[in-house]
């Protein structure tokens, strides 16, 4: 009996050992798409007017994150940083572009990137996605790599394109028989602009691609409404003149009037709806082949997007409809139909993927494993969210967020502009300011702030809060490496990065 057991017990450890056994490690499908808020979907935002039956199905199915972010940039192309910050998971001012690289980041980081790390693993890797505004060293590092910008109405140059890359992968591997475990980067080149829906799609929602710069495009009743937080001019100028993103939009250009914001949010829902049905397409295949319910499905967008809100058009700002991205996971061990606030940074992903593949994190990297949010252990990671965007004149924008407060502090054009806006997100979610309240902006926006939906920051009864949200975010910035100071801190005998960009506005 003790030989028979023996021998048994042998068979089951040579069997855990051959080839097709490591299949039962997780899959993972991370899904990337290019300029996207949360408030584009119901699940964040029940005014919503975008279809993604999709997606919705994976946040029904998976967890919901109500506080993931992107941490910045020092770029006007946010999405640069904010890609490498998830492929390495290194905070922003650690990273190989960044303007002290030399004092900050190792050498050779793609090498403890998300596709080194799993090919090294044993993963087979494949990444279809955007060219262009990423990290070219860290992406030419997938086994099977499938990059084009895909943004226009039809399914060869459209979202359609990626979704074909990921479904001809998995057939391949299908007739390969390849049992390894498999990790897919899932991007699309849309619903980042120029807006080019396929007609059915934009038909939907009354939208039109319109290049004619002198007129404005035509009303529709299907056109999505207005964002509450809509303004029809920013309160103050933000500190980067002449900005891709908020004067040459084809569609958009220097508009902000009601018409050209529905008409643009209709374009973007399009090509949102687009992506949801490819994704769909996608999940039904890992059916198919018996791989879903052993995948973990990560979506999410490399950063928010304005189109409207508070005047803006781009990324380049840190309101929530633009530094927060939507963040859902679907996969083993996740129960479904949950929520937390996470407060997770982009950068994290590294971490965590490494977590529940029981991979070990390289020693470069600077982020958080959330696997305990998603096993519904802890409901946060971190206490303190700390957002840059320097992409303009310097020392740019800055801002911390802790529970429910909310600090923005803007230092720019050469100390022209210095402004403090302090937002309690429970009670402002939408972080009104005093411009909202106009009665022209009131009657597009169906939406009237009350005493504490604006800014707070000049309240005499906030000014120990935002005191102590100002030593927060001071704080915050040393801790990261910040090589800028605000006019109202300290110099800490910084100098400003000599390769950071024409303008040096900034006290030191």
């Amino acid at each position: 009996m003790k030989l028979l057991f023996a021998c048994l017990l042998l068979t089951f450890s040579c069997a855990a050992n051959l080839p097709g056994a490591e299949a039962k490690r997780p899959n993972f499908l991370f899904i990337l798409v290019d300029d996207q808020s949360p408030f584009d979907f119901k699940f964040y935002n029940p005014r919503s007017e975008l279809r993604s039956p999709n997606i919705d199905r994976l946040a029904a199915e998976g967890i919901v994150f109500d506080g993931a972010y992107h941490m910045g940039s020092f770029m006007g192309a946010v999405c640069t940083p904010s890609r490498h910050m998830m492929m390495t998971g290194r905070t922003l001012w650690h990273l190989p572009i960044g303007p002290k690289h030399r004092e900050h980041c190792p050498p050779d980081i793609e090498q403890q990137s998300i596709p080194a790390v799993f090919n090294r693993a044993g993963y087979a890797t494949m990444r279809t996605c955007k060219q262009g505004n990423s990290y070219e060293a860290a992406n030419k590092l997938f086994t099977v790599r499938h990059d084009a910008a895909k943004r226009g109405g039809d399914d060869e140059s459209g979202s359609a394109w990626h979704a074909e890359q990921v479904l001809n992968y998995l057939n391949d591997r299908q007739k390969q028989k390849d049992t390894k475990p498999f990790f897919i980067h899932f991007g699309f080149s849309h619903p980042h602009d120029t807006r080019d829906g396929k007609p059915e799609l934009l038909a939907g929602y009354g939208a039109v691609n319109h290049t004619d710069k002198a007129t404005i495009p035509a009303a529709n009743a299907k056109q999505p409404k207005l964002p509450v937080n809509w303004l029809p001019a920013k309160p103050f100028a933000d500190g980067h003149p002449g900005l891709r993103d908020e004067t040459t939009v084809s569609g958009v250009w220097e508009r902000r009037d009601e018409q050209t914001i529905r008409n643009e949010l209709g374009r973007e829902f399009a090509c949102a709806e687009n992506i949801d049905i490819q994704i769909g397409r996608v999940l039904a295949r890992l059916q198919e082949i018996g791989e879903l319910d052993n995948t973990y499905i990560i979506y999410t967008a490399d950063h928010g997007i304005a189109i409207g809100g508070h005047g803006f058009q781009g990324k380049q700002n840190l309101y929530e409809h633009t530094w927060r991205v939507p963040f859902v996971v679907k996969g083993p061990g996740i129960k479904p139909g949950t929520r937390a606030q996470g407060n997770i940074y982009l950068l994290d992903s590294l971490a965590t993927l490494c977590d529940l593949a029981s991979i070990p994190t390289p020693a470069t990297n600077d982020g958080i494993s959330f696997r305990p949010v998603l096993e519904g252990k802890q409901s946060v990671v971190r206490d303190v969210l700390y957002g840059v965007y320097a992409g303009g004149t310097k020392p740019g924008m800055r801002s911390v967020r802790k529970g429910d407060w909310k600090l923005i502090e803007y230092d720019v054009l050469d100390g022209k502009v210095r402004e403090t806006q302090l937002f309690n997100l429970k009670q402002n979610p939408a972080e009104l300011l005093q411009e909202h309240a106009a009665a022209d902006v009131v009657s597009r926006t169906g939406n009237t702030p009350t005493e504490q939906q604006i800014n707070l920051a000049k309240d005499d009864k906030y000014q120990d809060k935002l005191k102590e949200m100002r030593a927060l975010l001071l704080a915050e910035m040393r801790r990261n490496h910040d090589p800028y100071r605000l006019w109202n801190q300290p110099d800490d005998g910084l100098q400003p990065p000599v390769d950071a960009g024409t303008n040096k506005g900034n006290k030191n």
